[in-house]
C-alpha cells in the first residue's frame, strides 16, 4: 500500500484543508511555498496517464474549492502533476501540488539548454 493510500486510510496523520467523498486535500510537510497542498484522489490511481476523464472532472472542482479555502483562488496559485519516471513522480499515487501564498518564480534556465534543438 502506497503511502497516500495510508493517509487516506488514516494509518498516518496529515494536515487535511479538506476532504469529500472521492478526494482529499492535506498540507505538504516538505513545502516550497507558503502554501503547498497535496491534492489526491481517495481512489488509487498510479498517475496522471492512468487517470479517467471523470475523476480529473471531479478533482479539478475540488481543487477549485481548496484554492477558495486557502485563499489563493484570486491571487494565483500554480498546479502540478509529475506524471512517471521521466516526469520526477517520486509517489505512485496521482496526485496534485498546489503553490501559492505569495509570487511563484518561473526559472527559464533550461530555455538555455534547448536553442540548438
Amino acid at each position: 500500500m502506497c503511502i497516500f493510500c495510508k493517509i487516506i486510510n488514516k494509518e498516518i496523520p496529515n494536515n487535511t484543508v479538506l476532504e469529500n467523498e472521492h478526494f482529499l486535500a492535506f498540507h505538504d510537510l516538505y513545502p516550497k511555498a507558503p502554501i503547498h497542498i497535496l491534492i489526491i484522489p481517495k481512489l488509487h490511481v498510479d498517475c496522471f496517464q492512468d487517470v479517467s476523464p471523470q475523476t480529473m472532472a471531479g478533482l479539478t472542482s475540488f481543487a477549485q474549492e481548496v484554492a477558495t479555502k486557502v485563499g489563493v483562488d484570486q491571487t494565483g496559485y500554480r498546479l502540478i502533476t509529475n506524471n512517471g519516471e521521466d516526469g520526477a513522480q517520486e509517489v505512485k499515487h496521482l496526485h496534485f501540488h498546489m503553490l501559492g501564498g505569495g509570487h511563484i518564480a518561473w526559472d527559464h534556465s533550461h530555455e538555455d539548454n534547448h536553442k540548438n534543438i
